[in-house]
């Protein structure tokens, strides 16, 4: 009886506490050091609980898929497939570009003849100038290559637009998490929704119409005008700077530089060597960053090595041979006249 009372008259006296005006204090956020200390193991989950959650993640993980992307019985979606051909056929031109820069830069700047040079490329054209290989090596890969990235940046800008929308704070985000940049061009592209594009990819995009005309005046050009491309080799190159002049010299260094900068850091990208889009600004460990840097001196180095080596024999040689006299000559004449460049 006098424990109750006293509790009683206890609770009527009671004040108070200071202390719990401490948990209506603003406290500034600052990262944890040391959560590890407050992070206990979860038990584990029985066998059966276990397969079970599994199966609903599979069966859950298929059915989005399937619904958003449209393809039924698979998890793989267009993204996936688009990738692959993309890198692929970069392998299947490559394979076509190392004959090629060999016949046109390394035997001519070994020979330091372009006629003496003339064999090898006609040699190698049994290999991939032939009816079958030319459109497996060349021609398809090309397209592929190209349809490809076009088509991997529609898809992705729609699914930006999908999970961000237009102008929403989360496609601000986005974007600006990958770039500093302010300009009135990355506004609209926040806007759009478009991804960012990577150095590499720009030089994609610059390449393919140099390269689309480099085919058209060296095999295009002839088959319309004569109808046959026997002729058509080094000596038809050099007669094109010795006519064209600087323009043909515009043509061709910029064909290397940006084809071997382009053909170098894809590699190293499908390799998983090429250090991230923004990677000065993101990267914060020491390690990381020379790793990064090391790597991203080490690939430019290949790519200015490549560069060199083709302008060498393609630039120090071949166009600076001259022009081819005679009745060849004449014949290469009137295929440069038809030219609309």
């Amino acid at each position: 009886m006098d424990y109750r009372a006293e509790l009683a008259r206890s609770s009527l006296n009671r004040k108070p506490s200071q202390e719990t005006l401490m948990s209506l204090l603003h406290l500034d956020p600052a990262p944890m050091d040391n959560a590890s200390i407050y992070e206990k193991e979860l038990p584990d989950l029985p066998e059966e609980d276990l397969e079970s959650s599994r199966s609903s993640l599979r069966s859950r993980n298929t059915s989005s898929s399937s619904t958003t992307l449209g393809l039924s019985g698979t998890a793989n979606g267009p993204l996936y497939y688009l990738t692959r051909i993309q890198r692929y056929s970069s392998y299947t031109f490559g394979f076509f570009a190392g004959l090629h820069v060999a016949n046109t830069s390394v035997f001519p700047l070994v020979y330091r003849s372009v006629p003496y040079s003339e064999p090898f490329l006609l040699m190698a054209r049994e290999v991939y100038q032939t009816r079958f290989s030319e459109p497996l090596l060349v021609a398809l890969p090309i397209l592929a290559h190209v349809a490809s990235g076009v088509a991997i940046r529609l898809i992705r800008r729609s699914q930006n637009l999908q999970r961000y929308g237009g102008a929403t704070p989360g496609m601000y985000a986005l974007h600006r998490s990958k770039s500093s940049s302010t300009t009135s061009s990355s506004k609209s592209n926040n806007q759009s929704g478009w991804p960012m594009l990577s150095y590499t990819a720009i030089s994609g995009y610059v390449f393919a119409p140099i390269l689309a005309s480099h085919i058209f005046m060296n095999r295009v050009l002839p088959l319309m005008v004569e109808g046959d491309s026997s002729n058509i080799g080094l000596q038809y190159v050099a007669h094109g700077f010795a006519r064209q002049g600087l323009p043909a010299w515009v043509a061709y260094t910029l064909l290397i530089g940006v084809g071997v900068g382009h053909m170098v850091w894809g590699g190293a990208k499908w390799m998983g060597i090429a250090p991230p889009p923004g990677w000065r600004r993101t990267t914060v460990d020491k390690q990381l960053r020379k790793r990064r840097s090391r790597a991203w001196w080490s690939i430019n180095g290949v790519a200015f090595a490549g560069i060199a080596l083709w302008a060498a024999g393609a630039l120090g040689v071949v166009a600076r041979w001259g022009a081819t006299e005679g009745w060849l000559g004449k014949v290469y004449d009137s295929i440069y006249a038809q030219s609309p460049f």
